[in-house]
């Protein structure tokens, strides 16, 4: 039968379903076998033929139809799941089971009074079949991951068969070990196997119908506690399903295993198409729903030893009831770490490949997608955390995230990739090892669009944190007080600041300590203070080596003279805000030598008007998102919470409880009816008292006069003398004594596990657009809009 007849008979069984008034009997199979037995239809005619209106008409007007439609092919799905598809025909009726439920799903889980459907049970649907079966029936949606489970390790259908001859009779599904049929090599399997197209495309079938199961959650309202499990991932990642393990492994090994460049040749993409991309974009994104746990409420019950191969660690105390997150902080080795890393540093630096040697290499879309998987190993694993930052191979990571988070600056579209981005490094750095491994000089020449500098990783990151701040968009704001945290979190171990890196850090605090940016948001002055919190580092722990930043600093004196002496008295509050309506943009580039970009590097661009973008809830502040930490001698780590402080040493701002800080807010400042925020002497003067200015005026007090004086004697303008005095100065014995190292903690809680989930299934949304799965569907966990 041609491929134009096919369509004809599956889209007149359509016009059938949606015309039928009456129930059409379950047993009708001439009726219900015309929509699989006898059509090839790929999954794009699925959804051309079956049009979201008509759906929706069953579903509103006979819903009976609609019911045994979704069972009818569940249980095709079972039976080929239970015969292991041998012929043709059967693995035809499967995939075209799959491709009608992908396109039918959404619509149930959109209306309310249908979410139950899939978990109630269908009389006669036992185990047994038998008559007296029905009080153990699965409900539906167990018996269809079950099937779509088991049919991923089908031979000849998604996996290679083992048996060599045709005589042997099939291998039996039931006993097969599918274990010894992970799809490729590496955590926990040794051998891969030979690519097969057609497996890989039947894989992805699949693999589309379960992530359509999980996107149930697509259809919940963001809840405030995010406890709530996704009933679909729950089950399937339980110990009912017998492949989680090799499930597991398989996607994570396609995943990491995958070489977008065509085995190492440039341009080799061009000459064959490359089937693997779909399956391991599709893999990732299963990957990384059935990975999203609350770590912050997980109970853990009692997990089955048995299952733990030599691959993954012995777990103790037992891990969650999810297996695949169970699985993924188990694993252990160095060669399995290595692995990821090294395959998720590779895909993550291949858009960076494309500005070397355009289309010498297939550009990937999904570093989305590993960004969120990235994290999701570092905060399940702590030995994957460890593991990254003992060598510099964490430097692999941190320059394509910083080329992403300069790249999407200006374009509204990418602001969720910019919070993951900076989430990411919040998370590392809170590890001294981070730091340390920034001092490691930069050679490679990504082009960015950032002022050329020759120094270190860390005068990188400063450079496109500065880029970020003085020329992003408006909504990354609420990411500055991070951007800071993290400079701070590795300030302390900062061997030798570029001349570049040191002036932009010194052009960030002028921006935020002028009047009315201090005065104009109860928040801003944070900003001031960790600037301060960077330099106090820095001098104190670093001052050898950092004559660059030492020098910038007696530059820009007159700023810290400023902040000593801001005025406090209303009048002059009042004076810095009118200033600031005459003053547009709340942060200028003027005052920073900007220097040419780097050469062959183009500008941060804003979206294309009509890109569409989903919504993200709220991230919490600073102050929930991260613990502060101390370090002490020997270089561990203390917590400081929650014992309340009375400003701490440093005068760095405290964190209160949210409650008393607002009761403290409410009584400095008089917030006006209009809810307008308004400072008063009492505020300004409460966090004034506390600016740590002490280690700079000393620093100045001391150097000033000695290099007023070399300039003076030696009739000086060059600055590479008074850098070379400066190097061979020294302060030990002027300084105050140091302060103790204050590290802030990226700490897991239920408001972040809430935005990952929104963030995670918009991008998941927007990417699946051949076929527009979820397109104009009743989406509530996030809004779709258009920039």
């Amino acid at each position: 039968m041609g491929s134009a007849d096919s369509k004809l008979n599956f889209r007149k069984a359509v016009i059938q379903l949606t015309t039928k008034t009456q129930p059409v009997e379950a047993t009708d199979d001439a009726f219900w076998d015309q929509f699989w037995a006898d059509t090839a239809t790929s999954v794009q005619d699925v959804f051309a033929l079956v049009p979201a209106a008509e759906i929706r008409a069953v579903r509103e007007e006979s819903p009976s139809n609609l019911a045994t439609l979704c069972y009818k092919a569940v249980e095709k799905l079972v039976q080929g799941a239970e015969s292991g598809c041998h012929l043709e025909k059967e693995k035809q009726i499967v995939l075209n089971c799959s491709r009608l439920l992908t396109r039918v799903l959404p619509y149930i889980f959109e209306d309310p009074d249908w979410r139950g459907f899939f978990w109630s049970t269908v009389p006669g649907a036992g185990r047994g079949g038998g008559e007296d079966d029905d009080e153990n029936a699965r409900p539906l949606a167990e018996s269809l991951l079950l099937a779509i489970a088991d049919l991923l390790f089908c031979p000849d259908f998604t996996v290679q068969s083992h048996r060599r001859s045709t005589v042997d009779s099939a291998e039996d599904v039931h006993s097969l070990d599918s274990c010894e049929y992970i799809w490729e090599a590496g955590v926990g399997f040794a051998h891969s196997p030979q690519p097969n197209y057609i497996h890989d495309v039947n894989r992805m079938e699949l693999l589309k119908l379960l992530l359509t199961c999980f996107s149930e959650a697509m259809y919940l309202p963001p809840a405030p506690d995010s406890g709530s499990t996704n009933p679909w991932v729950q089950f399937f990642c339980s110990s009912e399903n017998r492949h989680t393990l090799p499930l597991f492994t398989s996607l994570l090994n396609t995943v990491c295993a995958y070489d977008p460049v065509g085995y190492g040749i440039p341009y080799n993409h061009l000459l064959f198409s490359d089937y693997r991309e779909p399956l391991v974009e599709e893999a990732a994104q299963v990957l990384i729903v059935t990975l999203d746990h609350d770590s912050t409420t997980s109970t853990s019950p009692t997990v089955d030893g048995t299952t733990t191969g030599t691959a993954m660690d012995d777990a103790d105390p037992p891990g969650p009831e999810n297996l695949f997150v169970n699985y993924l902080s188990r694993i252990h080795r160095e060669e399995d770490f290595q692995f990821i890393l090294k395959g998720i540093a590779r895909l993550l630096s291949n858009p960076l490949l494309q500005t070397y040697l355009p289309n010498s290499t297939k550009k990937i879309q999904f570093h989305q997608e590993l960004l969120v998987l990235f994290w999701k190993l570092c905060d399940f694993n702590k030995k994957f955390l460890f593991f990254v930052l003992k060598s510099s191979d964490v430097l692999d990571i941190l320059v394509p995230i910083l080329y992403f988070l300069n790249d999407a600056r200006a374009d509204q579209s990418r602001v969720g990739l910019m919070h993951i981005g900076v989430f990411i490094l919040l998370l590392l750095s809170g590890e001294r090892n981070f730091g340390v491994r920034l001092n490691k000089p930069y050679s490679v020449r990504v082009p960015m669009d950032i002022p050329v500098f020759t120094g270190t990783h860390a005068d990188l990151l400063i450079v496109v944190f500065h880029k970020i701040i003085t020329s992003g968009h408006q909504r990354l704001q609420p990411l500055f007080d991070c951007l800071l945290t993290i400079v701070v979190n590795v300030s302390p171990y900062l061997k030798s600041l570029s001349m570049v890196a040191a002036n932009k850090l010194l052009h960030l605090l002028e921006a935020f300590s002028t009047t009315w940016f201090l005065f104009s948001a109860a928040q801003n002055h944070h900003l001031v203070f960790f600037l301060l919190e960077v330099f106090n580092n820095i001098i104190q722990y670093q001052f050898d080596g950092n004559s660059n930043l030492v020098y910038a600093i007696i530059r820009k004196r007159s700023v810290f003279h400023q902040l000593a002496n801001l005025p406090t008295d209303l009048p002059a509050i009042h004076k810095a805000l009118q200033r600031r309506r005459r003053a547009p943009e709340p942060l200028s580039r003027t005052g920073s030598q900007e220097g040419a970009s780097m050469e062959g590097s183009r500008p941060a661009a804003p979206a294309e008007p009509g890109t569409l973008k989903t919504s993200l809830v709220a991230t919490p502040g600073i102050d929930k998102l991260t613990e502060k930490s101390q370090v002490s001698e020997d270089g561990t780590l203390r917590s400081l919470e929650p014992v309340p402080q009375q400003g701490s040493a440093d005068g760095s701002p405290t964190v209160e409880e949210p409650s008393q800080a607002r009761r403290e807010q409410r009584r400095l400042s008089n917030a006006s009816a209009s809810g307008q925020w308004s400072p008063t002497s009492e505020w300004v003067l409460s966090w004034k008292s506390k600016l740590p200015l002490q280690t700079i005026m000393r620093l100045l007090q001391v150097l000033v006069p000695q290099v007023e004086k070399i300039c003076i004697d030696k009739g000086l303008t060059d600055e590479s003398e008074i850098l070379r005095f400066l190097q061979h100065g020294t302060l030990v014995g002027l300084l105050p004594v140091p302060h103790p190292i204050l590290i802030r903690k990226y700490q897991a809680n239920s408001g972040t596990a809430m935005w990952f989930r929104t963030y995670m299934w918009g991008v998941i949304y927007l990417r699946n657009v051949d076929p527009p799965i979820w397109y104009d569907t009743d989406v509530k966990l996030f809004e779709i809009q258009r920039v």
